[in-house]
C-alpha cells in the first residue's frame, strides 16, 4: 500500500496531524516561518484548492533563494541543468553522477520546500534492479526527498517497486524532454483523441502505482484540467493550462537568465540577465579606469612604522 493511498484513506484526524519538523528563519530577516513541506502537505494543498508552486534549482545559492520564500512549496533539481548550467544540447547528455553532484548542493541550501530530483536519462531504463539501485544512490548520496521519472506504462513496475521500498516518485507525462528525439522535437502532446486518451490512462496508472504527484507538460489546457479532475494526487503543470493543482517553471526561464528558446508557456518574472550583464560591464569599466579598488575603502594598509622597517630590511639586500 502506497503512502499516498494511506493519506487519502486515513481519517482526517490523523491526516491533519503536524508531524514534520519546523523550519525557522534566521532571526531578524523578516521572513515568515514555515513548516517543512511533505507529501501530506502537498495533498492537503490540493484538497484545499491552494495552488502548489514549484521552481527548479541547480546549486546552493539558488536553493537558498527558493527557501527564502515561504510560498515556494517544491524545489526541483531538474535535468534541465544539462542545458542551463552545463551547456549540453539536451537533457539526455546528463549523467547520474552530475545530477547527484548538483542535487547535493541544492539539498544543502534547502529548508522548507519539498525536494525532488529528476532521474537522468538512462539511469532507469535498464533492469528494475539497476534502476532501483540508481534511485537509492540519488536519495542516499544527494539527500533529496523524492525522485521524478518521465514515462508511462513502461515505468509502472518501477514506480511500484520504488514506492514499496519508501522512495517517493513524482511522475512526468505529456511532453517528455528526455524523449525529444523520438517525439520529433519539443511538441505539444495530447492534441488528438488517441493521444489524449493515452495520457489520461497513463495518469491513472501512475496514481495506482503509488506516485504521489505528477508533472503534466505541454498539453492542451482542457486536457490538463481533465487529468487533474480525474486523479486524486497533485498535478503540477508546465504548459498545461491554469487548472492543474500547481505550476512549475525552470529557474532560468522564470528569472530571465536563459538565452535559449522561450516556450509559449514561459513568463519572465525577472530580468536577471540584464542586471548580470550590467554588473559585468560595470566591473570591467571600474577596473579599466582605475576606480576599482578604491585605495581607502577597498584596500588594506600596514602600520607606517612596520612599512618603514620593511623597506629598511629590503634595502639591506
Amino acid at each position: 500500500m502506497s503512502w499516498t493511498y494511506f493519506l487519502r484513506k486515513a481519517p482526517s484526524a490523523i491526516r491533519n496531524q503536524r508531524r514534520w519538523m519546523s523550519v525557522r528563519p534566521k532571526e531578524g530577516n523578516g521572513t515568515r516561518s514555515r513548516d517543512k513541506v511533505t507529501i501530506q502537505t502537498l495533498q492537503t494543498l490540493r484538497e484545499s484548492k491552494v495552488p502548489i508552486s514549484m521552481l527548479t534549482a541547480y546549486d546552493y545559492p539558488t536553493a537558498l533563494s527558493c527557501s527564502s520564500n515561504p510560498d515556494i512549496d517544491i524545489t526541483l533539481v531538474g535535468d534541465s541543468l544539462a542545458q542551463v548550467c552545463l551547456g549540453y544540447k539536451s537533457t539526455t547528455q546528463l549523467t547520474l553522477d552530475q545530477m547527484i553532484h548538483h542535487a547535493s548542493a541544492v539539498a544543502r541550501g534547502t529548508t522548507h520546500p519539498f525536494l525532488v530530483a529528476d532521474m537522468p536519462f538512462g539511469s532507469y531504463h535498464g533492469s528494475i534492479d539497476d534502476a532501483v539501485n540508481n534511485a537509492v544512490r540519488m536519495v542516499r548520496d544527494s539527500q533529496v526527498e523524492a525522485i521524478k521519472l518521465e514515462g508511462g506504462e513502461e515505468i509502472i513496475g518501477l514506480v511500484r517497486r520504488l514506492t514499496s521500498i519508501g522512495i517517493p516518485v513524482m511522475g512526468h507525462i505529456g511532453l517528455m524532454p528526455q524523449r525529444h528525439v523520438s517525439l520529433s522535437g519539443y511538441k505539444v502532446q495530447g492534441k488528438n483523441v488517441a493521444s489524449a486518451k493515452e495520457l489520461v490512462r497513463t495518469s491513472t496508472l501512475l496514481e495506482e502505482a503509488g506516485a504521489f504527484a505528477m508533472v503534466v507538460e505541454a498539453v492542451p489546457k482542457e486536457l490538463g484540467r481533465y487529468i487533474t479532475e480525474n486523479v486524486t494526487i497533485p498535478t503540477i503543470g508546465i504548459g498545461a493550462g491554469p487548472w492543474t493543482n500547481g505550476q512549475v517553471l525552470v529557474w532560468d526561464d522564470a528569472m530571465g537568465t536563459w538565452l535559449g528558446h522561450k516556450a509559449k508557456f514561459v513568463r519572465r518574472f525577472a530580468n536577471l540577465q540584464a542586471a548580470r550583464e550590467l554588473g559585468v560591464q560595470s566591473f570591467a569599466n571600474a577596473v579599466k579606469d582605475g576606480s576599482f579598488p578604491d585605495p581607502v575603502r577597498e584596500s588594506y594598509t600596514i602600520d607606517p612604522a612596520e612599512w618603514t622597517k620593511f623597506l629598511e630590511e629590503m634595502s639591506k639586500g
